[in-house]
């Protein structure tokens, strides 16, 4: 199936040819997942326009990845089709398959119009745990503290959603009381970044994108990943510390879901960007609002409530497969 990723010529890469675009990243081939998204378009009336390659990897498995790249698979489908088709909802069936699919596959794999294809993203919004972080801060805060097990259900239930967030949050700090200043800091060296972090951060600075944390973690992790992959704009929680210890409080106001949101709106005015050329990347019930907002929202390694709500998901690869999503070969960024 290799001659199928062969690069198109000028006239297929056309803006204005095909409908549609499904997007299949694998940490393998992609030959996991591509006869079952073929099948797909098949069965949808979608006709099938052509491939194109975006990774090294080739479906039969052989790896052409620079040395210190990731081993990622990616190619893009274009096809023609309509959203609605005697009365049927297409697009709504081609994404519940192509979520069946992923699942089964391992895959990450995306469903987009031509139109959203093309769109150039300039800013994007990440939360911090999680995401950019492998782990939550104030879980780890917590097990320094020796409540590892109190504030962990609580934060579980709160990803879920089944907590309204502040106050969660404030139930979580307050059972930090005591725990010396010295030891706050620990925290950076036993929770690393996620796996790309760094290479998604560098890429997108090159390319002049404007990067935001909105967190419900706190500031001195903020600060830290501001110095580290080079954020423009930094949002979280204060916690308050007095005579050498936490005191179980936070200053100023708390970062939850609707103020993830106010701030996406906020920084993108600031930045004279539309909100379609915003990405937002969360794993969290609190992370809808600014997910919903954006122009991609990727829940990314996300709680299912989280996957099922967003209309983008990563969970099988690193923070880098979100330049494949947004069309960049890894020819441009390994």
């Amino acid at each position: 199936m290799a001659e199928f990723f062969d690069e198109p010529d000028d006239a297929e890469l056309d803006p204005n040819h095909g409908d549609w675009v499904i997007t299949i990243i694998h940490r393998r081939s992609v030959e996991h997942a591509l006869g079952r998204v073929y099948d797909l378009i098949r069965e949808q009336g979608l006709e099938l326009d052509y491939f194109q390659a975006l990774s090294h990897v080739m479906p039969d498995g052989f790896i052409r990845t620079p040395e210190g790249g990731s081993a990622y698979s990616c190619c893009d489908l274009h096809a023609y089709g309509h959203r609605m088709e005697d009365g049927r909802d297409v697009e709504a069936a081609i994404r519940a398959e192509l979520r069946q699919i992923a699942e089964e596959a391992e895959a990450d794999l995306a469903l987009r119009s031509k139109a959203e294809h093309k769109l150039e993203y300039r800013l994007f919004c990440f939360d911090m745990d999680s995401t950019l972080i492998c782990g939550e801060t104030i879980d780890e805060l917590a097990k320094m503290a020796g409540v590892g097990e109190q504030v962990v259900a609580i934060t579980a239930a709160a990803m879920r959603g089944e907590f309204e967030f502040q106050e969660s949050f404030r139930r979580r700090v307050a059972l930090l009381r005591g725990l010396p200043e010295a030891r706050v800091l620990e925290a950076i060296d036993r929770l690393p970044l996620m796996e790309g972090a760094e290479r998604l951060f560098r890429t997108l600075k090159a390319r002049g994108a404007k990067t935001a944390i909105f967190s419900g973690g706190f500031t001195f992790f903020g600060e830290y990943l501001r110095e580290k992959l080079g954020v423009d704009h930094v949002f979280a929680n204060h916690l308050h510390v007095q005579d050498g210890a936490v005191t179980g409080e936070v200053t100023g106001g708390i970062v939850d879901g609707a103020r993830k949101a106010e701030l996406l709106v906020e920084i993108a005015a600031r930045e004279r960007i539309p909100l379609e050329q915003v990405c937002a990347v969360g794993d969290g019930a609190n992370d809808l609002p600014m997910l919903r907002l954006a122009g991609m929202g990727v829940a990314f390694h996300a709680k299912p409530v989280v996957r099922a709500a967003a209309r983008y998901a990563m969970t099988h690869v690193g923070l880098d497969g979100l330049l494949y999503l947004l069309g960049i070969p890894d020819r441009e960024w390994l």
